[in-house]
């Protein structure tokens, strides 16, 4: 608590070991202790000999093999297309606007929709009118859907639903520039999309949310935490992105500040 303002944490631990990611893409963490660097860090002071530090001990660090999709982040517009507002180049996540990382957040609750469902434009009309919100640009929305619960479990990439095309471009045509969800992406999970495919060939209906940002350049935050904690709108989200240059994503600490 500050100022009268309360703080909610958003994002996920980075975190080795558990199921959040498909198995080709999933984050390693090698933690080096205090007493195995006693001896690199005097090496960097001629005639220090290690058990003069205090304890005998040097510095603790982490060596981490990750990708910028690993754990909570912001994806930018490159990472769906190379191009996005109807042929302009995409821009990478050191490009995104910080004004677009510190606005009012609405949250949606679709947590009763089942795995796999693709949300729907009308989806989200009726879930703003149920919450009595109307959607003003900039605006950052949050998608709390049945992946939420399930963060670090074997089944966690299969659960919740996922925004279709339709869903996102209502958003982004009234103005919205960065959404989020709390599954592990911001389409319906790739197990569910697979069986549709199979069953239509119909390729469009692959990462459809996703590929919405070619039509209308728009961000949006994965891998969420604790949105059942947040009332569905009269908060603040704060979501900046670590700069790395012409990347597609940057790790995010994303926070909501509430009165």
């Amino acid at each position: 608590m500050q100022d009268g303002k309360r703080l909610i944490d958003l994002s996920v631990a980075l975190q080795a070991g558990i199921a959040s990611d498909p198995p080709t893409m999933l984050p390693e963490i090698k933690y080096v202790a205090h007493q195995e660097t006693a001896s690199a860090m005097a090496a960097m002071f001629p005639g220090l000999r290690p058990e003069q530090l205090p304890d005998g001990e040097g510095w603790a660090l982490e060596e981490v093999r990750i990708t910028t999709h690993n754990g909570t982040h912001l994806d930018a517009p490159w990472h769906y297309a190379s191009t996005m507002d109807g042929g302009k180049r995409a821009i990478t996540i050191d490009e995104v606007p910080l004004e677009w990382c510190l606005q009012p957040g609405v949250k949606l609750d679709f947590r009763n929709k089942p795995d796999g469902y693709v949300c729907t434009a009308d989806d989200v009309a009726r879930e703003l009118d149920r919450i009595g919100h109307a959607l003003k640009p900039f605006d950052i929305v949050l998608v709390n859907t049945a992946a939420g619960e399930a963060y670090g479990n074997p089944d966690y990439i299969d659960r919740g639903c996922g925004m279709g095309r339709e869903a996102t471009l209502y958003l982004v045509e009234r103005g919205v520039r960065i959404t989020g969800t709390d599954g592990w992406s911001w389409d319906a999970p790739f197990s569910a999309t697979r069986k549709r495919f199979a069953e239509t060939g119909d390729a469009s209906l692959i990462w459809e949310g996703h590929k919405a940002g070619r039509e209308r350049g728009y961000c949006h935050l994965e891998k969420l935490a604790n949105l059942d904690k947040l009332p569905p709108n009269g908060f603040t989200v704060a979501c900046f992105p670590v700069k790395i240059a012409r990347a597609s994503a940057g790790w995010t600490r994303v926070v909501a500040i509430m009165d």
